[in-house]
């Protein structure tokens, strides 16, 4: 059995994705817009068309899910935080930075008495990450 994380970016999703190409390389591997669904799904809201139904891409090893799920345009994320494990100093730098780009950084990249590098940060979408680089 395998736990994905599925983000639910409330009508930005395709942003967000491409965001997460640039960022952290992340592959998309499925998307699928509402108007291409085979049924029209209960829940969507009318001009929904061209949103994201359903997406799933991969970050490194691990593959998220993701979609613009009721299109109100204020994603909430909270109570939860993705990791990220480089497996360098200097990755670990360019990756801090790129999410930081148009986000919070919540707690500095740096050395801490369990890491060489760890850093906290919410990306411009409000997901929070944490970087962290095993001693």
């Amino acid at each position: 059995m395998q736990v994905q994380p599925y983000l639910f970016f409330d009508g930005r999703c395709e942003e967000a994705l491409d965001f997460y190409r640039r960022a952290l390389g992340a592959d998309i591997s499925m998307l699928m817009r509402f108007k291409d669904a085979p049924e029209k799904p209960p829940a969507a809201a009318p001009g929904t068309d061209n949103k994201v139904m359903h997406a799933t891409f991969r970050v490194g090893e691990a593959t998220l899910m993701a979609s613009d799920g009721q299109c109100q345009g204020k994603p909430s994320f909270q109570g939860f935080a993705l990791s990220l494990t480089p497996k360098s100093e200097v990755e670990a730098e360019r990756l801090f930075n790129a999410l930081a780009d148009g986000g919070k950084v919540q707690m500095p990249l740096g050395k801490t008495f369990f890491s060489p590098r760890f850093g906290m940060v919410a990306d411009r979408f409000g997901v929070s990450w944490m970087v962290y680089v095993a001693p």
